[in-house]
């Protein structure tokens, strides 16, 4: 058989399996598409007599994520649309407010994990030092540390005074 007849034999597994992954049959339908025509453009690279199925899932799955990453990323950086409805005396304000917890959020996404976690427990949801070093089961002073490093690279980023 052919490199095509082979690929259009999997067509309803790999739609069965974009549907596992998307949860919803228009998305697996443009999931498979991507996925075949991957498969097409990269059809030099696959080794005759290998499996095509878990050749096929692998690209599928991968172009999942690219997916899910690039929605993601699309989600940070655009606002709602009913966010441009507020524009007005107090809607320059909001949007200003908006932007700046934008930018800090930014500035949050830089950080190394055990800094952001400090921060984010201790500035953001409140915690005392005790109950954040309790949550991240490290010595209060660790956690001191970590704070203190966060928020030095916080104020740095954001330019701000430490």
């Amino acid at each position: 058989m052919s490199f095509e007849s082979d690929l259009t034999a999997l067509l309803p597994r790999l739609r069965r399996f974009a549907r596992s992954l998307t949860h919803d049959a228009a998305d697996a339908d443009d999931l498979t598409q991507v996925a075949v025509e991957r498969a097409l453009v990269a059809r030099a690279s696959f080794a005759a007599g290998t499996r095509m199925d878990s050749w096929m899932y692998r690209i599928m799955r991968n172009a999942w994520i690219d997916t899910s990453r690039a929605r993601t990323r699309a989600a940070q950086t655009f606002v709602a649309e009913e966010a441009g409805a507020a524009i007005g005396d107090d809607g320059d304000r909001a949007m200003e407010a908006r932007a700046e917890l934008d930018r800090v959020g930014r500035a949050m996404a830089t950080l190394p994990d055990e800094q952001r976690e400090a921060v984010a427990l201790v500035l953001v949801e409140g915690l005392a030092y005790k109950e954040a070093a309790a949550v991240l089961d490290i010595p209060m002073g660790t956690l001191t540390s970590r704070l203190v490093r966060g928020r030095a690279a916080l104020m740095e980023r954001l330019g701000k005074a430490a």
